[in-house]
């Protein structure tokens, strides 16, 4: 990674592999999800602090994010484009996975199968991995720099998210905290 960040212009740049959260992103929930009430409630933002700022600037570091993806060389046969492409790869997988589970939710349950049996939140941290796989593969600490700033908005977001959750499922949702981590690991067994 050097100080002065690459700009330069080209098809191979990092833009290629930003399009892929936002294809995943614009899919309608209508083609996946078979229950009206689940798109409502995935709809359904968490009553937040502070939450039009938050929305600014995430908004503002995506915007910059992929401005920036389309100027980002990526540095091909490095051993850093290889494993920022494994991260990445990672992080689209379970993407996917979620996109998967998300056809069989019930609009009256959390979510605590397939990729959520493993992780409380794993669009954000899917999509956490893909960014800094990015970053990794452009060698840019700039676009690392993006990839944090959007890791903190989520970071509020989520625990506003869990209030949320909380009161909606209540002893439910809070067993499925206790038992699945916040981001990624194996879950606890039930006692």
């Amino acid at each position: 990674m050097s100080w002065i960040p690459d700009f330069e212009i080209g098809i191979w740049n990092a833009w290629i592999f930003i399009i892929w959260p936002i294809i995943l992103k614009s899919i309608p929930s209508s083609l996946l999800i078979k229950e009206k009430k689940v798109i409502e409630i995935l709809n359904t933002s968490a009553p937040m602090k502070y939450e039009k700022i938050l929305n600014l600037i995430s908004m503002a570091a995506i915007v910059i994010g992929i401005i920036y993806s389309i100027f980002l060389p990526l540095k091909f046969n490095t051993i850093w484009f290889y494993l920022g492409l494994l991260l990445f790869l990672f992080g689209f997988i379970l993407q996917l996975a979620v996109l998967y589970t998300l056809r069989k939710a019930k609009p009256d349950r959390p979510l605590t199968n397939g990729p959520y049996r493993y992780s409380r939140n794993p669009i954000y941290f899917g999509l956490i991995l893909m960014l800094i796989g990015i970053s990794i593969m452009s060698l840019s600490w700039l676009f690392l720099l993006i990839s944090i700033i959007l890791l903190i908005t989520l970071l509020i977001t989520i625990a506003a998210e869990e209030r949320y959750c909380l009161k909606k499922y209540g002893k439910e949702y809070q067993d499925y905290m206790e038992r699945t981590p916040r981001w990624i690991g194996y879950p606890k067994s039930k006692k």
